[in-house]
């Protein structure tokens, strides 16, 4: 006997059982995210199928069925949608299994996955139309307002600190640097969230492609700094490097970019601190806002990562200074 403990898993199985004619024999969550959507496995006889539970007051489904569509027109695997309610805000999909890429990736494996990872990441970039996906513009409002979540819920919220007016408009000045690096790069069609918990181990067509529903156009060297600088698994400076060179490489030779690699290492670290910055915001505000707590323990390597990298530039030398001696004190304390 199949139960439902919700009134959404209720309308679920009702869906799946009288408008589908699915003989369901188990029904189970399978994962939620960092948003509203929960996502269950069901088994009908030999077949699974994942379906979305996206409640329509909080999540649209339509930007994922969009991007979707767009994703397979050009050839990146992601999950086939088998049957849609977008009334109800539930999707049935092909499953890809539960293993992602964080459970398989160890010293023996982290080459052979990471270049099937950025092998689909280039055929993304060079197979998506710019012009005529109508996907959103990662322009600087969007820039600023995920730097503004480290500010607002980090710094302030979660580490209790006060700024300085100095110190505001050093990161003011900090966030112009980020995001002017960020808009003169080569714009090209970014997954947004290109990491190994989003990325399954399928065998065949290895990676499958999940959780895209917030692509954007925007900087090139976004998806491969996520996936190289995972806030989830953190590799060696000589790992990270091994795998970028040849996907700079591909770049070139695909004509996507025409910069040197010095640059191009420049755009990719400091589009790092960019999406870190909005990383430990977004942990922060998972756990005030949300209940959820669980991400604050990816914080101290996220942040790491930005005090690592931003030694490495003079320009950020005053924010640099900033996060070791003021930041990470005041964090160890409130992790």
């Amino acid at each position: 006997m199949i139960t439902a403990s919700d009134d959404r898993e209720k309308a679920i199985l009702h869906w799946l059982t009288n408008d589908l004619q699915l003989n369901i024999t188990q029904f189970k969550l399978a994962s939620s995210d960092a948003s509203f959507r929960r996502y269950f496995r069901v088994h009908q006889q030999q077949d699974t199928f994942i379906v979305m539970d996206a409640p329509p007051d909080k999540e649209d489904t339509a930007p994922f069925i969009k991007v979707a569509q767009l994703f397979t027109q050009a050839q990146v695997n992601v999950p086939k949608i088998v049957k849609k309610n977008t009334q109800q805000g539930f999707l049935l999909l092909e499953d890809f299994g539960s293993e992602c890429l964080l459970d398989c990736l160890n010293d023996s494996t982290v080459e052979r996955l990471y270049t099937d990872a950025l092998t689909s990441l280039l055929t993304l970039q060079t197979h998506v139309d710019i012009k005529n996906c109508d996907l959103p513009q990662y322009d600087t409002n969007l820039l600023q307002l995920e730097l503004n979540l480290f500010s607002d819920w980090f710094l302030v919220q979660q580490c209790n600190l006060s700024l300085s007016t100095a110190e505001q408009v050093m990161l003011a000045t900090n966030n112009k640097l980020l995001i002017a690096s960020a808009l003169q790069q080569t714009q090209v069609c970014v997954h947004r969230d290109y990491h190994s918990r989003n990325l399954m181990h399928i065998s065949i067509d290895n990676p499958g492609i999940i959780d895209f529903q917030d692509a954007v156009i925007g900087p090139i060297t976004y998806d491969a700094v996520s996936l190289l600088r995972d806030c989830y698994i953190s590799w060696s400076d000589a790992q990270i490097e091994s795998s970028l060179r040849p996907y700079y490489q591909k770049l070139i030779q695909a004509q996507l970019i025409t910069c040197d690699y010095p640059q191009f290492k420049r755009d990719f670290d400091l589009m790092g601190i960019q999406r870190h910055l909005k990383a430990i915001g977004i942990f922060s505000r998972l756990n005030i806002r949300d209940g959820k707590n669980a991400y604050l323990k990816d914080i101290p390597r996220t942040l790491d990562y930005v005090i690592t990298i931003s030694a490495n530039y003079p320009e950020l030398r005053d924010f640099h200074r900033f996060l070791v001696d003021k930041v990470l004190p005041a964090s160890q304390y409130a992790l």
